[in-house]
């Protein structure tokens, strides 16, 4: 076991592996005192297709109908409603808009600058444009902090061609690490998993045992100093690890195409259903977080105008894009959100996951920024106002913030960046924290 300058918490290592461990009390009596208190943690999901506004939005009250005063400002909404159980942990934005993205129409002039706050290229070829995400941004300042300076998570690959003069490359990547350079997302669970760890011999062996193998014996030692609590800890973390090992070895299949339905895809490993590749990623993510591997995190759910049919709703057989673009329809309304809420429902069970992981002198909920977005407002109008954020966490306002029309996104960005100590004099067209 060992603890270097890089992370205040400490490591396993065994052959071809660096095992980061959670926060345990025995270990962080022993760092100085500046390092004693847990990290702050940003992860961002982004969902396709915009969200129905009309049922994201609180529903107005019926004639007669007596409200709850316990519920939260943004209550009752049909979208929003898996949120209640962490309602004390949870800010609905509402006004914000991402300026950068006026001047172009369609989804991926939306998509592509949503955590850059600039304009993008229109180009279908090698010149894209756009600027350096959040995520990055803060990666460049405090990822040398950890195993991994960041991580970014996706279910869908690219086919990079042009559609609506834009390259679909744009719609694939939220994550710039430069203009002219979006940041590869890992798609297949395992090759995430190996990367947490650092797991560079596992992942080349077909005969692949557990990580947890690899380092047994630094483990053994390390139990033998810790307190009966970290004792515990430590067995929990171990299990939750092989669990999530034995769920990616399960779940390991060659993909479906989503809305490319017949294209031949070549990714072995990554699930044939989404909602269970979907579950992976938010178990990665939570893994992620626990271990200290990495404390910047972006997940893109589906790539923008994902055409992805969810059949296992009910009324939801259809193309998801083409529910989006609902023209007012009630039978194009409604599955579009029921769509909406399995997502919301998926971001509240990563809430829950974070929320069971003691920390320190909370959770690693309370320690984190965990913020769930979509581009447009409304995929019918391919609105890029009043867009739908929410935040999650520790040390945020909570219940309804509503600000002016067209408050810029940006100032919601700089915020977090400043919690997460990155902070900066400005972001895109911000120079000044929303919050």
């Amino acid at each position: 076991m060992t603890a270097t300058p890089l992370d205040r918490r400490a490591f396993l290592r065994g052959a071809g592996v660096t095992f980061a461990l959670p926060w345990l009390e025995t270990l962080a009596a022993r760092l100085p005192a500046a390092w004693r208190t847990p990290p702050r943690r940003l992860c961002i999901v982004v969902t396709p297709n915009g969200m129905l506004p009309s049922a994201w939005h609180p529903v107005p009250p019926q004639p007669g109908e007596a409200r709850d005063p316990e519920l939260p400002g943004w209550m009752p909404s049909l979208t929003l409603a898996p949120l209640v159980p962490h309602a004390a942990r949870v800010g609905v934005f509402t006004g914000l808009a991402n300026r950068g993205s006026f001047a172009g129409d369609g989804h991926y002039a939306k998509v592509a600058p949503l955590l850059t706050g600039e304009t993008i290229r229109r180009t279908g070829g090698r010149d894209l444009w756009n600027g350096v995400s959040l995520d990055q941004f803060a990666a460049q300042r405090i990822g040398d902090r950890t195993l991994l300076p960041s991580l970014e998570l996706g279910c869908d690959p690219i086919y990079p061609v042009e559609d609506m003069g834009y390259s679909t490359v744009y719609g694939g990547h939220i994550a710039w690490s430069a203009p002219d350079r979006p940041v590869l997302k890992e798609i297949v669970p395992r090759q995430a998993f190996d990367r947490l760890f650092r797991g560079r011999r596992l992942a080349a062996d077909e005969a692949r045992t557990s990580v947890l193998d690899a380092v047994r014996r630094d483990s053994r030692r390390l139990a033998a100093r810790l307190s009966a609590a970290d004792r515990r800890k430590l067995d929990e973390y171990e299990e939750a690890v092989r669990a999530i090992e034995r769920r990616i070895e399960a779940a390991a299949s060659v993909a479906d195409a989503g809305a490319f339905a017949a294209v031949e895809l070549p990714e072995a490993g990554r699930p044939a259903d989404y909602p269970t590749h979907v579950e992976l990623m938010f178990d990665l993510i939570a893994l992620a977080f626990r271990s200290d591997a990495t404390r910047i995190v972006t997940f893109l759910v589906a790539n923008e105008v994902s055409g992805r049919r969810f059949s296992w709703l009910p009324g939801c057989e259809g193309n998801f894009h083409d529910y989006s673009h609902h023209d007012g329809k009630p039978e194009k309304q409604e599955p579009y959100r029921r769509i909406n809420r399995w997502y919301v429902e998926r971001f509240a069970g990563l809430l829950d996951r974070l929320a069971a992981i003691d920390e320190g002198d909370g959770t690693v909920l309370d320690h984190s920024s965990i913020v769930l977005a979509a581009a447009m407002s409304d995929g019918n109008a391919h609105s890029a106002h009043d867009l739908p954020i929410v935040v999650a966490g520790g040390g945020h306002p909570t219940g309804r913030i509503e600000s002016p029309a067209d408050t810029p996104l940006c100032g919601l960005w700089l915020a977090l960046l400043h919690r997460l100590g990155a902070a900066a004099e400005r972001f895109g067209d911000a120079e000044q924290p929303l919050c």
